[in-house]
């Protein structure tokens, strides 16, 4: 948690120094330039790469599958979009990774991943405690029955 804390506040400080490194390398203009242009490029992309995510997700709803899939690659566009608005270079890469189908894909992947790991060890962690406790899964028989009075 520290980690990330220190990340959110070295953040913008790397993305200013940055800034000022390339506009004293290229130009304030340039810079400028750059960094607008990127955000013009962040929404387009953005709309783009959202709309077909949004099809594909209905077509999954219409054949009765859940677009899971479809549903944490429209949660990485909207974080590559964002991150493309902001200004500074290192945000923008991180932007254009998140809307690149190939990288996106693979994030996907490896979120998705992350996720069934961590489903796995709660579902273990749950059967532990349960047995533990003392706590047993009653014996449920089935089958038919007639009343007779």
């Amino acid at each position: 948690m520290r980690v990330f804390l220190l990340l959110f506040l070295l953040f913008p400080v790397i993305e200013l120094a940055l800034l000022i490194k390339v506009g004293s390398a290229i130009g304030v203009l340039p810079t400028l330039l750059l960094v607008i242009g990127t955000a013009i490029l962040g929404s387009v992309l953005l709309r783009i790469a959202g709309v077909a995510t949004a099809w594909r997700a209905r077509e999954k709803l219409a054949r009765g599958e859940l677009p899971e899939q479809e549903v944490i690659e429209g949660l990485f566009i909207a974080i590559g979009g964002g991150l493309l608005l902001l200004p500074g270079f290192i945000s923008d890469i991180f932007g254009v990774l998140c809307l690149i189908p190939f990288t996106r894909r693979l994030l996907v992947s490896k979120v998705r991943q992350r996720a069934q790991e961590q489903a796995m060890r709660q579902r273990a962690f749950a059967d532990d405690l349960a047995a533990r406790s003392g706590q047993t899964r009653p014996n449920v028989l089935e089958g038919e029955y007639e009343r007779r009075d």
